[in-house]
């Protein structure tokens, strides 16, 4: 089984963990492939086998890699989206964050995670995505996302008005601070701070939720994941931004933004001895009196 690694800079107290990763991968004789840009920042800082590779993009991982393992947060494992796209490269993430919905795998269960992963005790789980398109070609090659698609105004700017638009017919005007159209797996993120709901990842929907509406009775929409969604932007400013999940572009408010279900899906690795319910349950501390005596 071949593994590549993908990781952002951390502070030393992570160090053991990742000395951890690197070891077990060694024990099992796995062939490795390091991010160029993460081998830089953590060649001097850890014991590295001598049979890594280095790969730098999208195209040297395909054809040459069995799974795409996430060293971080879910801000980490999203990363990981503009490099395996639509290759179906399966990805799994050990969280070194805090609430870590996508990276699922604890720091402190690394060996028995790998050890799993070895006896291929895994389920692939697969998350649909948002696609954006654009007259103006946003977002290039990478305009989808795997949490969600963010409207929203720049800092100070005033309140923005977006009309919204579902297979060409009227939704609604949003006037609000923004906008999140969301996927099952971004219901746990920024919509779900907004108040959206949480949507299982098989439900074959995605959410609509307004940022900080001006309007109170305006509330989160679920819809079907198999229509076109079309918004057209009023505002006082003349430029907003759009977020696919982590990247952000300023854009002309003249801009129309086309958003579907993209022709593709991410497969995350689900080991054996977890599901959804059960990480929605520790992440979110279902049935835990937190209160202090």
């Amino acid at each position: 089984m071949k593994i590549a690694i993908y990781g952002r800079e951390f502070n030393n107290s992570v160090l053991p963990y990742v000395q951890e990763v690197f070891n077990v991968l060694e024990s099992y004789n796995n062939p490795i492939l390091v991010y160029d840009k993460y081998l830089d920042f953590i060649k001097d800082k850890i014991k590295l086998p001598a049979n890594i590779q280095i790969f730098t993009c999208h195209d040297d991982l395909l054809g040459e890699t069995d799974v795409l393992l996430s060293l971080g947060g879910d801000g980490t494992l999203l990363d990981t989206l503009s490099l395996i796209r639509d290759s179906g490269i399966p990805v799994i993430g050990i969280n070194f964050g805090r609430l870590g919905f996508l990276a699922s795998i604890n720091k402190d269960e690394i060996k028995k995670a790998f050890e799993a992963l070895h006896n291929r005790e895994f389920t692939l789980d697969k998350r649909s995505l948002l696609s954006l398109t654009s007259k103006h070609g946003l977002f290039g090659d990478e305009n989808f996302a795997l949490n969600d698609i963010t409207i929203h105004r720049r800092d100070n700017s005033a309140m923005m008005i977006i009309h919204a638009y579902m297979n060409n017919e009227f939704v609604n005007s949003y006037w609000a601070d923004g906008l999140i159209i969301a996927t099952p797996t971004g219901s746990t993120a920024y919509s779900l701070s907004c108040g959206g709901p949480i949507i299982y990842p098989s439900s074959q929907n995605f959410v609509i939720t307004p940022i900080a509406p001006h309007n109170l009775n305006v509330r989160p929409v679920i819809i079907p994941d198999d229509v076109s969604l079309t918004f057209e932007i009023e505002a006082r400013s003349a430029k907003f931004l759009v977020s696919c999940d982590s990247r952000t572009e300023t854009v002309d408010k003249s801009v129309k933004i086309i958003l579907n279900k993209a022709s593709f899906h991410v497969n995350l690795i689900r080991l054996n001895n977890e599901t959804y319910l059960t990480t929605l349950r520790n992440k979110l501390l279902w049935g835990i009196d937190t209160r202090n005596y």
